[in-house]
């Protein structure tokens, strides 16, 4: 661990990372109660527990990899890329879907706090310059 990471940059990581493996953890242990339960989750379609589980399986992967990232910033670059990757790709689909209707208007506002939030958080602390801020002696 050559360098150190800012200490908000930490929380928000550390925070996000801590979403995701709650997520996961439901989204693999209980499914279908996850999908019952999450705000407008239900305006996606019919639920499907294998699906669900594999998407779990994609959040507990993201929550171990910012873990990572945090204890090992010097190396953690190309790991927060792409989980910033995932992130705001799951966060880019469900932009698209509210833009031809495919979800409502107020998904805008259900979606901000456990998708959007956390993809724009992500693409800030990713962005090069930033990243090279927050971690003055990481080479990444």
């Amino acid at each position: 661990m050559g360098s150190q990471l800012h200490p908000i940059a930490k929380v928000i990581l550390l925070g996000i990372a801590l979403v995701a493996a709650g997520n996961a953890a439901w989204m693999l242990a209980h499914a279908l109660s996850w999908f019952a339960w999450i705000p407008g989750v239900e305006d996606t379609g019919a639920p499907n527990a294998h699906f669900i589980r594999d998407v779990g399986i994609a959040f507990a992967v993201a929550a171990g990899g910012l873990l990572w990232v945090v204890r090992n910033p010097d190396r953690g670059y190309p790991v927060l890329v792409g989980i910033t990757l995932f992130v705001v790709g799951h966060a880019l689909g469900h932009v698209v879907e509210i833009l031809v209707g495919s979800l409502p208007l107020d998904h805008w506002w259900v979606d901000f706090p456990l998708v959007f939030a956390p993809a724009i958080a992500l693409g800030v602390i990713t962005w090069p310059s930033v990243w090279r801020q927050l971690t003055p002696a990481a080479k990444g």
